[in-house]
């Protein structure tokens, strides 16, 4: 009982600090891009056109928001983290503890099946918390044409069914998991082979150097899943009545699948995964004094 509380309580409170970080994610991801290029240098010195970063955004939100106005959506977030977290730890209950003993701890047999049990639970969690995630996108969303549809969580909550129904609630759902599952295999497949074949097993810290070594594999295996982070988020608000979900910052998408191809197609499946040295994105026409760059 003592370890869930503490798992909540953590929880809350990363939610809590990075919200404002995902709140400019986010609308960075829609295509919503307010303010214009700056002149700064890339990795070889040149002079190039680079969006502002995360903290002139947040900056920018702030001034027209106040600083309160960077925690908007923060309440359906909250109990996303909250009963993800619960969720999470209740399916793993039920599942029970590993039953292949720790002499066999480098077998890919004990990896498949560790694995295999924290997928179903991050599923799970996934399922249960994806309304909340959608309430949150839609909350911060509103900010770029000032709309004030999705304030509450009851309200929006009535809303999302009113005009969407059941699967309202469920929109963005499939990349998310396909990225979440595809992400974990990635990740402990690759830690797994780094710990066999790659470290020796006689150093005295191995425990620590597989430790960083899942780290690395798990920042790894999440940007090479993002596509599908960005193209759930971009589905979730797609169509549904914010301007943030409409052109010109959003096109109008069939199915996430022509989301996925289009996003290929102009070159943007990374849009939002970098707050620092932003390139400017496809299709985006700024003011920008060439003569600087000459």
């Amino acid at each position: 009982m003592a370890d869930a509380a503490s798992q909540v309580l953590l929880s809350s409170g990363l939610t809590i600090l990075s919200q404002p970080l995902m709140y400019v994610k986010v609308l960075i991801q829609v295509g919503y891009e307010p303010l214009p290029p700056t002149i700064g240098r890339n990795i070889f010195g040149r002079q190039v056109c680079q969006l502002p970063g995360l903290f002139s955004y947040a900056q920018h939100i702030a001034s027209i928001d106040g600083r309160r106005g960077l925690f908007t959506g923060l309440t359906p977030r909250l109990c996303s983290a909250v009963l993800g977290t619960v969720v999470h730890g209740k399916v793993l209950q039920e599942l029970g503890p590993g039953n292949v003993q720790k002499e066999v701890s480098s077998s890919f047999d004990r990896v498949i099946k560790e694995t295999t049990r924290e997928m179903i639970a991050r599923s799970a969690a996934t399922l249960i918390t994806h309304p909340f995630h959608v309430i949150t996108l839609r909350s911060m969303v509103q900010f770029i044409g000032r709309e004030s549809k999705y304030c509450g969580l009851c309200d929006s909550i009535v809303t999302i069914y009113r005009e969407e129904g059941i699967l309202g609630f469920f929109a963005g759902l499939v990349p998310r998991l396909l990225g979440d599952i595809l992400s974990l295999w990635l990740c402990n497949s690759l830690a797994y082979l780094v710990n066999t074949y790659a470290l020796d097993s006689g150093v005295s810290t191995m425990n620590e150097m597989k430790s960083y070594s899942q780290a690395v594999t798990g920042f790894f295996a999440s940007m090479l899943t993002y596509p599908f982070v960005l193209v759930s988020n971009l589905m979730a608000v797609n169509n549904c009545g914010l301007a943030g979900g409409c052109p010109p910052y959003s096109p109008m998408y069939t199915s996430w699948i022509d989301c996925w191809c289009m996003l290929q197609k102009e070159g943007n499946m990374s849009r939002g995964n970098s707050l620092f040295f932003r390139k400017v994105p496809f299709g985006k026409t700024y003011c920008c004094d060439l003569k600087m760059l000459i």
